[in-house]
């Protein structure tokens, strides 16, 4: 005789298909991901500024190409005097169990400042195969 396990796929109904494409695009608009990022690294004009918010040890171990760093708790308006205020910040931090890519985020979004977070993070940037750059 089979057991009946729960199904907690199905236990949690679905939204109708209007609402999962408004969620899932406005997912999209606030999140990308490492092979996007990644994908951006040979062209001219990236169209945003990458952000490593961790540490300065951290950053110096290991972080990306073409990344600058800010800690997150240092995202501030002064800080930013340098880029136009319609400047896109995409920030990152250690990865999945690091919620200083979300702090930052929520920074630079109260500041007026548009902002995706990089999911993955730098776990993420090297699970997909990506090198990260010392010093």
């Amino acid at each position: 005789m089979k057991t009946r396990l729960k199904n907690f796929v199905t236990e949690t109904g679905t939204q109708p298909p209007d609402e999962a494409l408004a969620h899932f695009e406005a997912k999209l608009s606030h999140e990308t991901d490492c092979w996007d990022v990644h994908a951006t690294e040979s062209l001219e004009e990236r169209g945003f500024v990458l952000v490593d918010v961790r540490g300065q040890d951290a950053f110096a171990r290991g972080h990306l190409p073409g990344a600058i760093h800010i800690p997150h708790a240092q995202l501030t308006a002064e800080r930013l005097v340098e880029y136009d205020g319609d400047t896109l910040f995409v920030v990152y931090c250690a990865g999945p169990h690091c919620n200083g890519s979300t702090r930052a985020a929520i920074r630079l979004a109260r500041l007026g400042r548009p902002v995706k977070e990089m999911i993955g993070g730098v776990t993420g940037w090297v699970d997909e195969g990506f090198a990260l750059v010392a010093g």
